[in-house]
């Protein structure tokens, strides 16, 4: 009987080749036993239908799928691209294929998510020979522990200890392995994903590759990283570093992240004065975001993490979400929001606590609604972090926006777009308003009217765009009476 000596490295969320620990392993691995090395990728669109992954996303996938085959070709490795359909398929697929390939060790990068736990967890129970190596987090789930040894459900003193273990030890991403000489790319098998995504949806407005993911990377530390506090809540600027896609399907590692800061910010760990400080954070809460995940199952099962948010009554309006969706709330701020997403596949920070505010709060309806919508349509999906900043700003997450704290959209309109040329850019129709009708849009609306008996042709282009959904004060007041239920003894 053969000696099973051959691996295989499957690519995840995870589609690079430098800083790949796993990758790494398995090329160590294959040299060692002077043995074949192959990599594998599945692809699983009912699945990915289930967990509401996004057609953008799923095209940007594609699009960085053939340039790690071109990446993994040059280094010496096959990639082979699998159409499944759900993650239950995949155990008979390993199963005939380590049988005839004489696979020996299979090698991954552990993930956060319930369900891919449980799918790795029946693969090792199978007998899958299957090798799990933490790399989607700077410090692994689990590791970043308070003084009884339990996670911190609590962002700051997370943050603290994290930085403290992270600035004990290098963080120094790993290089391209050294394989084998370069190999023809093979082709790949298509996505067959229109069962399930009927309609496919570019992702052309993002560049693909890794090459520009790290470009971006270093660029964003070496020009714009100081200025993020400032600007990274005016949407109208291009004030953040736009590196969520790449995260968020591994183009980039955290790691690669925080090396980049520390390569031009050495201190940047140990003083709270760095100007890396704020981006840094927004790392940190990638990280715990991710920890929470592992900590907490039930964060991957649609469950709030208070659990004193399953008393609150949402309204759920059906009709006041699709308004919602559409961008035709009556207030420019939300509805430009909105179709920011609608349109590029992606939203600018401020705005999505803005946005998931409005909804959980004026509208009173329930973050899942939401938090499904924004995974639906985001090129930047990614469970954990949708889930930790739907479920913070509905106050019913760990370490959660109070209850009692709703955000004005009036005022956030003016504080962070106040030429409203983000507002305009997305809804034309209030192009020609006054500044003040443009924040404040219910003043706008008594003047239509008041103006109405007119009939004016101005009037009545004015009043295509909807008035305003709900009066804020009205609002607020109704949020706090029902989420009320949130409070705590």
């Amino acid at each position: 009987m053969q000696f099973a000596h051959n691996s295989v490295v499957w690519f995840r969320q995870d589609l690079r080749i430098h800083d790949h620990p796993a990758l790494t392993q398995a090329c160590e691995f294959a040299q060692l036993h002077d043995s074949n090395l192959t990599a594998i990728y599945f692809v699983t669109p009912k699945q990915w239908a289930e967990h509401d992954v996004a057609a953008i996303q799923i095209d940007f996938i594609e699009r960085h799928i053939e340039q790690l085959n071109q990446r993994l070709a040059a280094i010496g490795i096959e990639l082979t691209v699998v159409n499944l359909s759900t993650f239950d398929d995949i155990l008979p697929w390993l199963k005939a294929y380590c049988a005839e390939h004489h696979i020996g060790q299979i090698f991954a990068a552990n993930e956060s998510e319930f369900n891919e736990r449980q799918r790795d967890i029946k693969l090792i129970n199978a007998g899958i020979p299957l090798r799990l190596i933490e790399q989607d987090c700077v410090l692994a789930t689990g590791t970043v522990n308070n003084l009884s040894g339990q996670m911190y459900k609590v962002f700051t003193p997370f943050s603290k200890a994290w930085k403290k273990i992270a600035s004990s030890q290098p963080i120094v991403p790993l290089g391209i392995p050294a394989f084998r000489q370069p190999i023809a790319a093979p082709s790949l098998s298509r996505f067959n994903c229109d069962e399930f995504y009927p309609q496919r949806v570019t992702s052309e407005l993002w560049a693909a590759g890794e090459d520009c993911a790290r470009k971006q990377l270093k660029q964003f530390i070496e020009n714009d990283i100081a200025d993020y506090q400032q600007y990274r809540d005016l949407p109208a600027i291009d004030g953040t570093s736009k590196l969520s896609p790449y995260l968020a399907i591994g183009v980039l590692s955290p790691r690669q992240c925080v090396a980049g800061i520390l390569f031009y910010y050495p201190d940047a760990l140990v003083n709270d004065a760095s100007p890396a400080k704020t981006w840094l954070n927004e790392l940190i809460w990638r990280e715990f975001y991710r920890h929470l995940l592992v900590a907490f199952p039930k964060l991957s099962r649609s469950q709030s993490f208070n659990e004193l948010g399953q008393f609150i009554q949402w309204r759920n309006d059906n009709d006041e979400f699709q308004a919602w969706c559409q961008g035709q709330t009556g207030y420019p701020i939300i509805d430009a929001a909105m179709r920011q997403l609608n349109q590029t596949g992606w939203m600018h920070n401020r705005l999505r606590m803005v946005v998931a505010s409005f909804l959980t709060k004026h509208l009173l309806i329930d973050w899942r609604w939401g938090e499904q919508y924004f995974r639906q349509h985001l090129i930047d999906g990614d469970l954990a972090a949708n889930n930790g900043g739907w479920q913070w700003s509905a106050g019913t997450g760990c370490d959660a926006q109070p209850y009692f704290r709703v955000f004005n959209p009036m005022t956030q309109s003016s504080k962070f777009d106040p030429d409203a040329s983000f507002i305009k850019h997305f809804v034309p129709e209030v192009a020609d308003w006054s500044l003040k009708h443009i924040h404040e849009p219910h003043l706008k609306a008594h003047h239509i009217n008041s103006m109405a008996d007119l009939f004016s042709e101005r009037a009545k282009q004015e009043k295509a765009y909807p008035q305003p959904i709900v009066e804020h004060g009205f609002a607020r007041k109704r949020a706090l009476e029902v989420l009320g239920a949130l409070k705590r003894g």
